[in-house]
């Protein structure tokens, strides 16, 4: 083959004219590589060398010319196609180095040049291969998707994505004008994983990837591993450098790995960032706008941790995050990935814990999503029996499938590492363990043993709760689980799942029901108020009044109390107080603290002007104050999962509705005595453990929230009296619709 040295490009047309001339013929795998359906590329393009020769091959559509640089080589255009080779003499092969850049110029005559990415040996190790196909490597996303590399001096991105069923796969993006014709990728081995290494690419280049389907099909599918999406519409993904990011809450995370939550407050405020609050014109706050204002509020309300509902990239915004597309993204309406962590940062300097919703049950049929995902059924099961999820027309992982699994907890593991999230909310975990789930009788298949219960989704969390509590410990897995499974928050070496606590759905349900009734009917549930007591140590249990609560014609929570205007805000304020000296930890969805009273829309910013009304203002008090209140006295929370913690003083007294119960720890006790009807109880004797003068540490009844101001002020000395089983006893004035917490004053 000539060589044609650089200078001599001067008469380019009559060049081409030549090689035509001297046109080679076209091989199978050649016209494979034209028709973009090589499943191996580099067995054709690129650099390959033998005793005598080195050739190389290059497929640049739409080129005119292109040039090896180094040695000035004119490379030979092949049957009229866009693939051009060059055979190098002993001269040039002198000058060749191991990686070459190519020039050429395209159709608008526009000159490029590039280092040859066919030139460079694979980049995945065997390593990492072999871990990932035994699901088990937990940094899955260091080296799957896009990730900034270097290769023998040279900067550029290293592609890799699992897709085992796929007969070609390519990166496209605007550096090759979406053509998938251009950068075909390699399979490693036998591992599904296709990778490439494109040399010259840098952050904030747009990609994704185009799959060639057995059937056929060509599909256009976003990185399952990206880190940033287009924004807002778009569905390409963009290359994202390494965070330099100057974390400040080493403080934070040291005492976390110690921290003994089980025994210490814990109160969470859940938050749906996009209608937390905005700017006037309706536009989202970005992270760092959020953080101050969030911060602030929380700390005056006396939260120790914030739940963020989801923050991963979602197309359609009114699933408000649980239609997950970009797991390991953050949503681009909301700002970067250190914005994201600026507001963690500051929330951990005030001593705040930031809690992330999660959602490994289910993900959405989009497109360019995970559905079908090299044309088969890779992340779903095939059979649509257990890859549909009926109720929400979604798709269910596979859980038995080691690398779908490994993508799974290595995203929890993503979030906990790479933000510095002090735990995770795992939504719908019933969806999970059930095959039934919210199927008919006839649209579910058994697991190999007969039962409904899909065994793979338990080993996952088993290993997912073992695996995090092992590489994060401190950090916090929670549960949304309403079914009776048994030992959801036990560890996993007792045969439980694992996770720290589980969302108490029974509880709450009965309670909201309790307080809609009009308490003249009251008495004849008053099982409702009681019967939580007799499960509330199965399980770690958070109490949650949470988004799902307020929404749907559900009504919210002020509107779900009966009464007039003035007995629903009393009686708002009596469920906050039984909730905060219940067994359990707590969790109040944004807006309820407040009183807000249209349910919550995901469109608008909460009603904050409301604080301008003392009654609603008066809730926001009380909501300080009990939150507070809960951090201080131990008794309100050292013991919230064992049954030495709490006693009941009188739980029958149904015809006035009226509960009374001792929270206790090592040295304390706090009486707690709630009338849940309008109707003022004077002199009402309750049993005491110690004698003394009670003091009310809080009346939910005081003016300052909105009350009528009825109450016991100046404190209530004991008799001798027993009652009720207690040696002691005191005698009080119950206002309405109110709750009491006393204590023994000190002498």
């Amino acid at each position: 083959m000539e060589v044609v040295n650089h200078q001599m490009d001067k008469k380019p047309i009559n060049m081409l004219k030549h090689k035509r001339q001297q046109q080679l013929p076209l091989s199978s795998d050649m016209q494979r590589i034209i028709d973009a359906q090589h499943n191996d590329p580099f067995c054709i393009l690129g650099p390959h060398v033998d005793s005598q020769n080195t050739e190389i091959c290059v497929f640049i559509p739409n080129a005119k010319q292109v040039t090896v640089v180094e040695t000035n080589s004119v490379m030979q255009r092949v049957a009229e196609s866009d693939i051009f080779t060059v055979s190098m003499t002993a001269d040039a092969k002198k000058n060749l180095p191991e990686h070459y850049q190519l020039r050429w110029v395209d159709g608008n005559n526009t000159e490029h040049t590039q280092y040859d990415p066919y030139s460079f040996a694979p980049q995945v190790s065997e390593y990492d291969l072999h871990l990932y196909g035994e699901g088990k490597h937990w940094h899955a996303w260091h080296w799957l998707g896009a990730q900034l590399h270097q290769c023998d001096g040279i900067d550029g991105v290293l592609f890799a994505v699992w897709a085992p069923n796929a007969t070609r796969i390519s990166v496209i993006g605007d550096f090759n004008q979406w053509d998938g014709r251009r950068h075909p990728m390699r399979m490693c081995a036998n591992s599904g994983v296709w990778e490439l290494f494109i040399p010259g690419l840098v952050d904030g280049d747009s990609y994704k990837f185009e799959l060639l389907a057995k059937d056929g099909k060509l599909l256009h599918k976003s990185d399952p591993y990206a880190k940033r999406f287009e924004f807002s519409a778009g569905t390409a993904n963009i290359v994202c450098a390494p965070s330099q990011y100057q974390w400040d809450d080493a403080h934070w995370l040291n005492q976390r790995r110690e921290h003994d939550w089980l025994h210490s407050p814990l109160s969470i405020y859940e938050v749906h960032l996009g209608s937390w609050r905005r700017h006037e014109d309706g536009r989202y706050l970005n992270f760092r706008e959020l953080a101050l204002a969030l911060v602030e509020h929380v700390e005056e309300l006396g939260f120790t941790h914030i739940e963020l509902m989801p923050v991963t990239e979602h197309p359609f915004y009114g699933s408000w995050g649980y239609q997950t597309i970009g797991y390991y993204s953050l949503t681009s309406h909301y700002g970067s990935a250190d914005d994201f962590r600026y507001l963690v940062d500051l929330c951990h300097q005030h001593h705040i814990g930031i809690i992330m919703d999660w959602v490994p049950a289910h993900f959405p049929k989009d497109e360019h999503g995970l559905r079908n995902f090299d044309g088969s059924a890779l992340y779903e099961h095939d059979d649509p029996r257990r890859a549909e999820h009926r109720e929400w027309d979604t798709l269910i992982f596979n859980y038995g499938r080691h690398e779908v699994r490994n993508f799974l907890i290595a995203n929890a593991l993503y979030w906990l590492e790479e933000f510095h999230i002090d735990g995770l909310r795992v939504d719908a975990v019933a969806s999970m363990l059930y095959l039934d789930y919210a199927r008919e009788d006839d649209d579910w298949l058994p697991n190999e043993y007969g039962g409904r219960e899909n065994l793979d989704a338990i080993e996952f969390l088993k290993q997912l709760n073992a695996v995090s509590h092992q590489k994060f410990p401190g950090t916090i897995m929670m549960a949304e689980e309403s079914t009776d499974w048994p030992m959801v928050s036990r560890p996993t070496h007792l045969g439980g799942l694992g996770f720290s606590m589980k969302w108490n759905m029974g509880w709450m349900h009965d309670i909201l029901d309790y307080m809609s009734l009009d308490p003249v009917y009251r008495q004849y549930s008053h099982n409702s108020l009681t019967f939580g007591v007799l499960y509330a140590y199965h399980e770690n249990f958070i109490l949650p009044f949470s988004h799902d609560e307020v929404v749907y014609g559900k009504r919210s929570l002020l509107y779900k109390m009966s009464g007039d205007e003035w007995q629903q805000f009393a009686n708002l304020r009596l469920l906050y107080v039984f909730m905060y000296t219940f067994p359990g930890k707590q969790l109040i969805f944004m807006g309820n603290e407040f009183g807000q009273g249209p349910e919550w829309n995901h469109d608008k910013q909460l009603d904050w002007h409301v604080l301008d009304y003392p009654l609603h203002r008066g809730v926001m008090n009380l909501v300080s104050d009990i939150t507070h209140l809960n951090k201080n006295q131990e008794a309100l929370y050292k013991y919230d999962f064992e049954e030495r913690g709490f006693s009941w003083i009188d739980c029958h007294d149904a015809s006035q509705s009226i509960l009374s119960y001792c929270r206790k720890s090592d040295n304390q006790n706090i009486i707690v005595i709630l009338n849940f009807t309008p109707v003022i109880r004077s002199g009402y004797r309750i049993g005491v453990p110690e004698a003394g003068t009670y003091i009310e540490l809080l009346n939910s009844d005081s003016e300052y929230y909105g009350g009528s101001n009825i109450g016991n002020y100046n404190g209530v000395n004991s008799d001798d009296q027993s009652w009720m089983g207690y040696p002691f006893s005191i005698v009080l004035d119950l206002p309405p619709l109110a709750g009491l917490v006393l204590i023994k004053r000190n002498s």
